[in-house]
C-alpha cells in the first residue's frame, strides 16, 4: 500500500511539467546536518497527554480527524503566536483538559457552533465556517465509524490494526475525508497524509510502545502537505514553473486535484525519497517520516514564512 504511494509519486515526478527536482538537492541533504539529528518527541506544550491509554488515543485519533484546512487558515483567529494548526490543536488540548475526553458518541454529534466554543472561534466569517462545518463532518464520520465497527472504542480501532501502520491506514481511509486519492493523466496517485500521521503521531504519544507499536512505522512517507514543498522550494530544492510562482506569490487558491497541486505534494514525497537515498549512501540512516518531521519543524522559521506557500481548500491538509 505505502509502496503505490511511492511508485506512484514517482512517476509524478519524473513526467511533472509545473515542480522538479534541481540539481541541488544532494548537497542539499548533505547539508543538513542529520548525523546526530533528535529523535522526534510528543510536543506536551501543544498536546494532550494522559496516562490513560484511551483518552490518549481519543485526543491523538480526533486531532488527526481535523488534522487540514491549511488553505482556510487564514480567516482563522489565531491564538497570539501559534499557527492554524497550533490554535486547533491547543483549543482541543484544553477541552480535553477541562472538561474530559470526547467520546464517539460525543464526535458523532457535534456541530459547527459546538466545535466555535472550543477552538475559541465564531461563525461570522463564511470561510471559517465552512472549515468549521467540514471539522464536523471528519468528527461525525470519525464517532460514526467508532461506534460501528469498534464500539466506540478508539483503542480498540488501533488494537485492530495489529501494530501495523499499513493496517490501520486501512481502517481510516474508510472514512469519506481520508480518502486521499487523485487521478492524474490516468495514474492514481495515493498520498493518505491524514491517514498516515496518525500512525506517527500515536507512535509519538506512546514512545512507540503500546498503541504506539508499529512494526512497519519506517514505512510510512512523508505526510504530503503545503510546508514541506514549501520549505524546499524556498530551498531551492524545487523548482516551480514561473505561472505558478505568480500564482502562489499572488495568493491564488489552487484548486484541490489540479495537474498543479497534485504535483506539488507527488513531486515533494519523491524529492524526499531521493534525499533519504543519497543520505544512506553518506551512512545517515532517516525515515523520510522523521525527514518530514524535520522539514516541517524547519517550516516554521520566519524564514520561510515570509514567502507565500500554496494554498488550498481541502480536507486532506
Amino acid at each position: 500500500m505505502l509502496g503505490s504511494v511511492r511508485v506512484a509519486c514517482a512517476e509524478v515526478a519524473q513526467g511533472a511539467r509545473f515542480v522538479r527536482i534541481t540539481s541541488e538537492l544532494d548537497s542539499y541533504a548533505k547539508g543538513l546536518g542529520l548525523v546526530n539529528l533528535p529523535k522526534p518527541y510528543y510536543d506536551l506544550r501543544h498536546h494532550y497527554y494522559s496516562s490513560d491509554p484511551e483518552a490518549l488515543a481519543a485526543f491523538v485519533i480526533t486531532l488527526n480527524a481535523i488534522n487540514f484546512g491549511s488553505g482556510y487558515f487564514s480567516s482563522l483567529i489565531l491564538r497570539p503566536g501559534l499557527s492554524g494548526y497550533f490554535t486547533i490543536a491547543m483549543g482541543l488540548k484544553e477541552h480535553f483538559e477541562n472538561e474530559g475526553p470526547l467520546s464517539a458518541c460525543d464526535l458523532s454529534s457535534l456541530d459547527a457552533e459546538a466545535l466555535s466554543k472550543i477552538f475559541r472561534q465564531n461563525l461570522c466569517n463564511p470561510i471559517r465556517s465552512e472549515l468549521l462545518a467540514l471539522f464536523a463532518q471528519a468528527l461525525n464520520d470519525l464517532g460514526s465509524y467508532l461506534n460501528f465497527a469498534h464500539q466506540g472504542q478508539f483503542l480498540k480501532l488501533v488494537e485492530a490494526a495489529n501494530h501495523s501502520a499499513e493496517n490501520l491506514i486501512k481502517f481510516l481511509i474508510k472514512m469519506p475525508l481520508y480518502r486521499d486519492v487523485f487521478y492524474l493523466r490516468g495514474l492514481e496517485v495515493p498520498f493518505y497524509k491524514r491517514a498516515q500521521i496518525t500512525v506517527s503521531d500515536l507512535a509519538l504519544a506512546f514512545s512507540g510502545q503500546g498503541a504506539g507499536e508499529f512494526h512497519d512505522l519506517d514505512e510510512l512517507t512523508i505526510f504530503a502537505d503545503n510546508l514541506v514543498p514549501h520549505v524546499l522550494w524556498v530551498d531551492k530544492v524545487l523548482e516551480y514553473d514561473d505561472d505558478l510562482v505568480s500564482r502562489i506569490v499572488q495568493g491564488r487558491e489552487l484548486k484541490s486535484g489540479s495537474t498543479e497541486e497534485i504535483e506539488l505534494r507527488a513531486v515533494t514525497l519523491h524529492a524526499v525519497e531521493e534525499m533519504t537515498a543519497v543520505l544512506k549512501k553518506n551512512r545517515i540512516f532517516i525515515t523520510a517520516r522523521n525527514l518530514d518531521i524535520f522539514l516541517w519543524n524547519r517550516g516554521q522559521a520566519e524564514y520561510y514564512k515570509h514567502v507565500p506557500s500554496h494554498r488550498t481548500r481541502t480536507t486532506f491538509y
